[in-house]
């Protein structure tokens, strides 16, 4: 069984979670005015993970099959249970399961940059059937502003996070991280080149304010938590991905470290006491249609 993206890289927890803020409803208009895939019937999702995307697929085509793969048995696992209506499959991008020209849209997100091209359009392109749209969603740089009584880290994190930075960066080439990403210019001239056509791109931005009046309390605490459990995660693989590095009473500490600066975060919001802190994560949005 293969977990090592969600063992060693995302938890899987966590990306859904994260995604659950990006693919809310209320970004569905703006993402269907990019998408422009209305009326189309099979959408397969490349890479579903925990499976977000394709749950909001799944609210926002209500007349369309969506059917997600993943390699990670545990993001299928997950998915699977978060939402038993849509099909889930461990299977390999590079390889999919699926006759020639089955599908009418396939969509990935912040998958491109870590599969070699000719495998990634290569495969959706034979799935495609004729007209059929494929979609790349990319993550490209936002803005990420902490508040500062998160950004105080401790000695300790410094201390650690220091010592392990060049093992972990080791590790994330190792297991192909992000080794194909492209600039905005590339990614459109690749894709044509592996016969996709009438290519287009847009962004879109998603606003992670937590003291931005239009936000509930309920959902400005989960922008608040999910930045920290995105924390909680790294500090708890670091046994895993650098066992000699580490010591048990350090990562004890670190999480403690990470819980507190968190709390105070969701104190001074609850207070009223606004702090501008703030995730913007902009999309690259890429469309060819076979």
């Amino acid at each position: 069984m293969n977990t090592i993206w969600s063992d060693f890289v995302q938890n899987t927890g966590t990306l859904y979670a994260s995604r659950m803020l990006r693919f809310s409803d209320a970004y569905m208009a703006a993402y269907r005015k990019i998408f422009d895939i209305d009326g189309r019937k099979r959408f397969l999702e490349i890479g579903c993970g925990p499976g977000a995307l394709a749950q909001a697929l799944a609210r926002w085509y209500p007349g369309a099959e969506v059917i997600g793969i993943d390699r990670d048995a545990a993001f299928v696992q997950y998915a699977a249970q978060q939402a038993p209506h849509i099909q889930f499959l461990e299977a390999d991008a590079a390889a999919l399961p699926f006759e020639d020209g089955t599908f009418d849209v396939t969509i990935s997100n912040t998958v491109q940059e870590h599969m070699e091209p000719s495998a990634f359009f290569g495969e959706q392109y034979r799935v495609l059937k004729e007209g059929g749209v494929c979609l790349v969603l990319s993550a490209r740089r936002g803005i990420s502003v902490e508040a500062d009584c998160i950004s105080a880290r401790s000695r300790c994190e410094e201390a650690v996070w220091a010592r392990v930075a060049d093992r972990i960066e080791k590790f994330r080439q190792e297991h192909g991280v992000g080794q194909y990403a492209m600039r905005e210019s590339e990614l459109p001239s690749v894709m044509e080149r592996y016969g996709f056509k009438q290519i287009s791109t847009d962004y879109l931005a998603v606003n992670l304010t937590p003291d931005n009046p239009g936000n509930s309390r309920v959902l400005a605490h989960a922008m608040i938590n999910a930045n920290r459990q995105t924390e909680l995660d790294a500090v708890n693989a670091l046994p895993r991905i650098v066992p000699d590095a580490v010591q048990s009473a350090e990562v004890e500490e670190m999480l403690r470290c990470v819980n507190s600066r968190y709390d105070r975060r969701i104190q001074l919001y609850d207070k009223g006491e606004k702090q501008w802190d703030t995730v913007v994560s902009m999309t690259m949005v890429l469309r060819g249609v076979k």
